[in-house]
């Protein structure tokens, strides 16, 4: 049996993990996490020189103090701050009345963690420690002063993978990802989970970027929050600090301020030149194929079949991680050409009627958002009339913020049909609406226009 291909993205913090299918999973075998091969003497250079700047960074039920998740983290300079990953801090951000944070060190040292900013768009926090570092991780002020990288050129991750002990490993610098909406570096190198927030380095230990996922379908792909947004939040943080401004009791209304401002970016990225189309059978239909979005066809045809169904999905293969529970900012597309020359148009209609009730479950029990808000009407464009329902629903502890679910079916023909879908994840509800409006407007009957 051939198996088709799948992505399967892991966000290397103990406890969190995030899986982003580029395309139907399939079952596989268990993997095991990738092995930490026997350092160099470079590597071990580097490991003893920063060794007493590294954290373990662990978020704790504040009840019990039983752990939840375990990242990795790294002080800067010779201060208090600490940088991770936002998706490490996740809980405490969202939660502090349930979550709290603390570290360990190298030396087994403990203590408190103060959440004092979030980028949640490049998965970076800054927390605050009750120790200073050494010195060993020098982060400029200008975004300008950060060492030039080159294809092949040797990088160096450090953290406590699996909880396991704090640890180096080696790998190669091989260029930007632009499969998502935000850059990243791809290091060829082991990252294993409870790395996340750790650093990356260069052989003389300049600042490379922040460990943040690997993919779990290849063989050491993993990658990096490029070090120029640790620039940024940092200076962000410096700021404040210099102002006086009091850091938030939890980080929802910022998560939620962030969100808005990606929701645009992402809209407008998707509409930046006309949706394609693609034939299915008599129908046109949009799609939008970009580094940000991936198309994949499957068909069901088979001699002794009594109908026929030739499915085309696109989605992006990148989401906003919010929670453990919750990724956003993320758009959808399916297509369904449904024929039959077996069925009569009665059995035909009801099947239909049965698969497009099924595309309806809109996750009510999901309480993080609101019940959905659905709308049924017979339109028509200038081609084709369509039975369509949309479903909104909006987020409960992010103001603007909305999903939207439509669903639509072709009417014109009794044993033939066109279903499609479109969902849009973590929109404002004017950007909604004009994806929306854009992809009714865009499927059509006959030929290319």
């Amino acid at each position: 049996m051939k198996l088709k291909c799948f992505a399967l993205l892991l966000f290397c913090s103990s406890g969190l993990a995030l899986a982003a299918s580029v395309a139907p999973a399939l079952p596989e075998e268990p993997m095991e996490p990738a092995p930490l091969a026997a350092p160099s003497s470079a590597a071990q250079k580097l490991y003893a020189s920063a060794k007493n700047d590294l954290l373990q960074v662990r978020v704790l039920l504040k009840n019990g103090r039983t752990q939840s998740s375990v990242g990795s983290g790294f002080m800067i300079g010779t201060s208090d701050l600490v940088v991770t990953n936002y998706h490490v801090m996740s809980q405490i951000a969202l939660e502090p009345d349930i979550y709290v944070g603390e570290f360990v060190d190298t030396n087994g040292q403990r203590g408190s963690v103060e959440l004092l900013a979030v980028d949640v768009l490049h998965d970076l926090a800054v927390v605050r420690v009750s120790r200073k570092g050494t010195g060993f991780f020098q982060v400029p002020e200008l975004v300008a002063q950060l060492s030039t990288l080159n294809q092949g050129q040797y990088l160096y991750s450090l953290g406590n993978p699996l909880d396991l002990g704090f640890a180096i490993s080696e790998g190669a610098y091989n260029g930007i990802i632009g499969r998502a909406f935000y850059d990243q570096f791809m290091f060829t190198g082991p990252i294993n989970a409870g790395m996340s927030g750790g650093p990356n380095v260069t052989v003389d230990g300049k600042i490379a970027g922040v460990n943040v996922a690997k993919r779990t379908d290849g063989e050491l792909v993993s990658f990096l929050v490029p070090a120029r947004f640790v620039v940024e939040l940092l200076n962000k943080v410096r700021l404040q600090q210099a102002q006086n401004k009091k850091t938030p009791k939890d980080f929802n209304a910022e998560v939620g301020q962030q969100l808005i401002v990606h929701q645009n970016v992402m809209v407008n990225k998707l509409l930046e030149s006309p949706l394609a189309q693609k034939a299915l059978g008599p129908y046109q239909v949009p799609v939008r194929e970009s580094e940000q979005v991936r198309c994949w066809g499957r068909s069901n045809a088979k001699p002794d079949s009594p109908y026929t169904v030739d499915q085309v999905n696109c989605q992006m293969e990148s989401a906003i991680f919010v929670s453990g529970q919750m990724q956003t900012g993320h758009v959808a597309i399916q297509h369904r050409f449904t024929r039959s020359k077996e069925l009569d148009s009665l059995r035909f209609s009801h099947m239909l009627s049965n698969n497009f009730k099924n595309q309806l479950n809109v996750g009510n029990k999901d309480t993080r958002l609101t019940t959905p808000s659905c709308t049924e009407e017979f339109i028509a464009n200038q081609s084709l009339s369509m039975r369509a329902v949309m479903c909104v629903r909006a987020y409960r502890k992010f103001a603007g913020l909305y999903d939207f679910a439509l669903f639509t079916a072709s009417t014109d023909q009794a044993l033939m049909s066109l279903q499609s879908r479109l969902d849009t994840k973590g929109v404002s509800y004017d950007n909604g609406l004009r994806v929306s409006r854009l992809f009714l407007a865009s499927i059509t009957r006959g030929s290319k226009q």
